[in-house]
């Protein structure tokens, strides 16, 4: 697909230098709870709120069902968490402290209380609460860091590095106890100590290619330590080796402005309670990357309850509730974020597109052209007030506003590439292919390898029946970059149904519906390649599926008439008339692609299913079908991996690292 509706709103945050993933999404409508006279009843009425994210008629329809069944641990359980993922943080320590002994709870309810502790610096009481009768990998690295916090509180800073040193566990684990181990040796003063840690974890490059909200908060707390010591220069020279991995982020811009003015820099982490809502902090933003926002908002509750006002927290909690489809609430967030903030006019940015996505458009364009007003030079807001045109389809409007950015701009540069490219799209879709055109040119001539301006460009041209070779070969290298992104597999699979290539579309539209099985265009895709190349009923499987997605009007006519009529036939012959065509050779896609030269088969039968499972961790990078090539021998199988783990809700992009999947027997 070239573009899915509302991904103009897509990119801002990342260009405004939010460390956040996601877009807006339509907000719910939620309704007050009502009474229910059963327990049944309340308890199901709760479960289905909580499945809708809607925690705050879940959490009064689980107070209800307690009235019936007080001592009742499942739900007291589920309001406790319920209660500390809606930031209603107080409310949720009486049952905290009922569950403290439950083993399959105690990874939150004690560390609630642990999190207490901190807050009313009673550090005995902390690290008694943080001792676990079961851990996980990721529990364990928790408890670790909050416990050598805890140590640091209590006046014994040695011991706190002491036991930092003595934690155990997988490779991930480094640039986390590096960064914690700078932060307790500075709380400290152990200057020499803290020196020495700081630099290992801004060294370490690689591992904040896994986790880069954590190295960028490496880089500033590194930056700050340096310029409060004294060591101005070495601390600007950190920051632009920092630039050099990262472009635009506000709170090192906004830092490194103080710097230089020789302004006092203040601890990012000024003390033990700091320290535990950093580490939670840390790992919340590591783990938000689609799919694990239930448990991601837990750990950021703790890191507010723990520091209030902290605008970085505030931002990932926001970027939460866009991913769960709750705007209003990420409207509330934003607007928490202090007005002296770094991050205060991205915020606000986000909070106009936030208000687009509620169908608010006249006034998300006020409130964004106040403040382009305020200032004329910055491309976020021509981004943000374009994008808001374009989700209401006035492209006219939006190839506007585009004009103007790029009349401000003397000199574009790299970072300016997104303006370029929303201006193509724009004027592609008023039908002004030869002002579209050179905008996606200026785009990849500033950013050569820019995947979503390589995808759009190559499709609009095999789309065309123009540049065909060129075009297939900017796609193939979009997906390269971007081999998890399922609209740019789809892309490549639809290049190639065009072309005619059916058995290789039916290839990669496979993969793209593994990686994005909620989309219906993207099922449609792959109904039709499966129509050309005879499998019948497999395509009307995904076009029904397509059907049932509710899709845009034109979407949903053309699957209706498909499941009605089948497609016409190529050149007068049938798919089942032709000859089997073996899929030409392709070249080899970098983890989780499947292998091209594997055609993936259907579903597995039910004796299939019924085989003994096995347990297994996913790793860092992994999506369900790389799982299922690697273990199971077949991306395909991807669907059996799917109906075996509920926790899932049927959507591949909840998976995590460190999370435990059960997979079919091979």
């Amino acid at each position: 697909m070239r573009q899915r509706r509302l991904s103009w709103i897509a990119g801002v945050s990342a260009l405004a230098g939010l460390m956040i993933a996601g877009l807006p999404a339509e907000a719910r409508q939620t309704a007050e709870p009502v009474e229910i006279g059963s327990f049944t009843g309340a308890y199901l009425a709760a479960r289905v709120a909580e499945v809708d994210n809607d925690l705050d008629s879940a959490i009064a329809y689980y107070k209800q069902a307690l009235a019936f069944d007080p001592q009742n641990q499942q739900l007291q359980q589920s309001l406790m968490l319920a209660l500390i993922a809606q930031g209603r943080f107080d409310e949720s320590l009486p049952y905290a402290e009922k569950l403290k002994a439950v083993p399959d709870i105690e990874r939150f309810s004690r560390v609630a209380l642990a999190v207490d502790a901190f807050r009313k610096k009673d550090y005995t009481a902390a690290e008694t609460w943080l001792k676990l009768t079961v851990e996980s990998d990721l529990d364990r690295l928790i408890t670790a860091v909050m416990t050598a916090w805890a140590k640091s509180g209590a006046g014994d800073s040695a011991e706190a590095l002491a036991a930092l040193d003595k934690v155990e566990g997988p490779e991930w684990y480094v640039l986390f106890k590096a960064y914690h181990r700078a932060l307790i040796a500075d709380f400290a003063g152990m200057n020499g100590e803290a020196e020495k840690a700081y630099s290992a974890a801004f060294d370490n490059v690689s591992a904040g290619g896994a986790a880069p909200e954590t190295w960028l908060r490496v880089v500033e707390a590194y930056a700050g330590f340096l310029a409060a010591r004294g060591d101005k220069d070495k601390a600007l020279a950190v920051l632009d080796k920092a630039a050099e991995n990262s472009t635009g982020q506000l709170p090192l811009i906004a830092l490194r402005e103080k710097i230089a003015k020789g302004e006092k820099i203040s601890r990012l982490v000024a003390d033990p309670a700091d320290g535990a809502s950093e580490i939670l902090l840390n790992l919340g933003a590591a783990l938000n990357r689609g799919g694990g926002e239930p448990f991601v908002r837990l750990y950021l509750q703790y890191a507010l309850a723990l520091k209030p006002d902290s605008d970085i927290v505030l931002l990932q909690l926001a970027a939460v509730a866009e991913q769960q489809e709750q705007a209003e609430e990420a409207i509330a967030l934003y607007g928490r974020i202090p007005a002296d903030s770094p991050i205060k006019r991205a915020s606000e940015l986000q909070l106009g597109l936030n208000l687009a996505d509620l169908d608010r458009h006249d006034e998300a364009i006020v409130h964004l052209k106040a403040l382009l007003d305020s200032d004329p030079d910055d491309m976020r807001a021509y981004l943000a007030l374009g994008g808001v045109y374009a989700s209401k389809e006035d492209y006219r409007a939006a190839a506007e506003v585009y004009d103007r950015a790029v009349a401000r701009l003397k000199e574009p540069t790299k970072a300016n590439w997104n303006i370029f490219y929303q201006r193509g799209i724009a004027y592609e879709r008023l039908k002004e292919w030869p002002k579209a055109e050179p905008n996606f040119r200026k785009a990849l001539e500033l950013f050569p390898d820019q995947p979503q301006v390589m995808n759009y460009l190559g499709y609009s041209w095999v789309d065309m029946n123009m540049n065909l070779e060129e075009g297939l070969d900017l796609i193939r290298k979009a997906v390269d970059l971007r081999p998890s992104d399922g609209y740019i597999v789809d892309s490549l699979g639809w290049a190639y149904y065009r072309l005619g290539r059916f058995e290789e579309a039916v290839v990669e539209l496979e993969r793209a519906v593994s990686l994005k099985p909620d989309d219906p265009v993207l099922n449609d895709h792959l109904g039709d390649a499966y129509w050309r190349v005879g499998r019948r009923l497999e395509a009307t499987f995904q076009w029904s599926h397509a059907r049932d997605m509710k899709p845009e009007p034109d979407v949903l006519s053309s699957v209706q008439k498909k499941l009605t009529a089948g497609l016409p036939p190529v050149e007068g012959k049938t798919a089942q008339d032709a000859p089997p065509v073996k899929p030409a050779p392709v070249e080899a896609k970098p983890a989780p692609a499947a292998d091209p030269d594997k055609k993936s088969e259907a579903p597995a039968p039910v004796e299939t299913l019924a085989a003994t499972p096995a347990a297994y961790k996913v790793l860092p990078g992994q999506s369900l079908w790389s799982i299922a090539d690697d273990v199971l021998g077949n991306g395909g199988r991807y669907i059996e991996i799917l109906n075996l783990n509920p926790q899932l809700r049927g959507d591949p992009g909840r998976l995590v690292p460190g999370q435990e999947l059960v997979l079919p027997g091979q």
